[in-house]
Parts: C-alpha cells; structure tokens; sequence
C-alpha cells in the first residue's frame, strides 16, 4: 500500500494469521516477554532496566522471562500508628496516636501517673511509656520487710548482721564456740552495712575486754586515793589560832 503525501510511503501489510502466529508467543501476558517490558503507563524498558510497573508497585527489573520485582526492606511502622497507606512499594502512616496506650489504660502525653507507691511512669512524645523504680537508702540489717503503703523497706528490728546463721542486734557478743566472738562492726559511729559479724578469738575478746575493765578499775583507785590525800591534810593541817 503507498500513500502520497508530498511523496510517496509504501508499506507491506501481513495477513492477520501471520501476525498473530508471531506475537501471540511473543507478547504472551503483555510484557512483551524477551524482548521489552511495558508498565501500566505504556512505557517500554529495555532488558536490564529497573522500573516501576505502577505507582503503587515495587521496583522492578526487565529480564527476558519478565519483570522480576523484590520488595526492599521497608521502614518499621510505628506501633501506635492509627492510619496506613499502601501509595507507594512500602505501606506508610499517616497518623500517630497522641496518647499512650499501658496496661490497657489510656494517657494523655507527657502524662504522669504511678503504677505503684514505688513506680512513676510517663507518656513521652514518642507515645512510649518509661517508668522510675524510686531510690531506698541503705538499710543496716539483714531481714528487712515491707510494710502496706510502704515503698521502700524498712529494719523493724534494728540494726543487725549474720553472726553463722544466726541474726543478731547490733552492740550484741554472741560465742559461737569456745574460742570465738562475734559482734556486728561498729565504726566511725555508725553500724557498717556489712552483713556478716566481725569475729575474734575468744582470748584477744577477753584481754579487750579486761584490759578495759583495768583501766577503769585503776582510775577509780586513782580517785580514791587523791580523796583520802585530802582527807589527811584536813585532819593533820596545823591550826593557826592555836600556836600561842
């Protein structure tokens, strides 16, 4: 067929049974399978290249069996997140909620509130919730209980410590056998926080405390002497008015 416009353009017509015979096997499913890919717009790639058959699809590779498409790793979506949208290859939010979701109950952010007398939480701008165990001071015995409404626990025998398996008070000597002494340590005027008893042989105990025992005994003989000094000067000190 030739048609003249300012010259003339010929073209050979194939007959509808050999076209169809060729491309029906070529063109199989529509992505022109070995030779082109097309996308949903009606552009054709090439093999090899990488495109997006759609705009809401993933990346795609034109290979001679076809497009070859892997979705990529996509973001996490966040956890409190109340609208998605699947516009692009990876879903994406839309909208946070604005509150704090925690033991099925529901804050507001920057909320606090205590689960506990010893726990305080918050609703933080990222919708998480962090909590604070409160701080105890240092206790001075070994068996402490909690009491009702009470955070923290407390020494309701005093200060005490281990001496074996046995728990005793503090300023207590306890014999665990015949040659040893136990006590709970005393230093710097306050009761350590170690919870085991300091132990001594029984003798050096004994000495210590005998020693200590001398010394008071020797500065009451000392008192005593210097009074009975007195006493003789009163009784012998010569009398003035009597020298004639």
């Amino acid at each position: 067929v030739c048609i003249h416009m300012h010259h003339f353009h010929c073209f050979v017509l194939q007959s509808a049974s050999e076209y169809s015979s060729k491309s029906e096997l070529e063109y199989e499913f529509g992505d022109y399978r070995g030779k082109f890919c097309m996308d949903d717009q009606g552009f054709v790639y090439s093999i090899g290249e990488v495109y997006y058959p759609s705009s809401t699809a993933c990346p795609c590779t034109c290979t001679e069996d076809g497009p070859v498409c892997v979705r990529p790793k996509c973001p996490r979506i966040h956890p409190r997140c109340t609208r998605i949208t699947y516009k692009s290859c990876c879903p994406v939010c839309e909208a946070v909620s604005k509150v704090c979701v925690y033991e099925g109950k529901t804050y507001r952010m920057l909320e606090e509130f205590r689960l506990s007398p010893c726990e305080r939480c918050r609703c933080e701008v990222n919708r998480e919730v962090y909590c604070t165990i409160s701080g105890c001071p240092a206790l001075h015995c070994v068996n402490p209980v909690y009491e009702p409404n009470h955070c923290c626990p407390v020494c309701k025998n005093g200060p005490n410590c281990f001496a074996g398996n046995r728990v005793i008070s503090a300023g207590e000597r306890v014999e665990i056998d015949e040659r040893t002494v136990c006590f709970c340590t005393y230093r710097d005027g306050m009761w350590q926080m170690h919870p085991h008893a300091t132990c001594e042989e029984r003798q050096r105990a004994d000495n210590e405390a005998t020693d200590s025992d001398n010394t008071s005994k020797q500065m009451e003989d000392q008192e005593m002497e210097k009074e009975k000094e007195k006493e003789k000067e009163r009784v012998f000190s010569p009398r003035l008015d009597a020298i004639p």
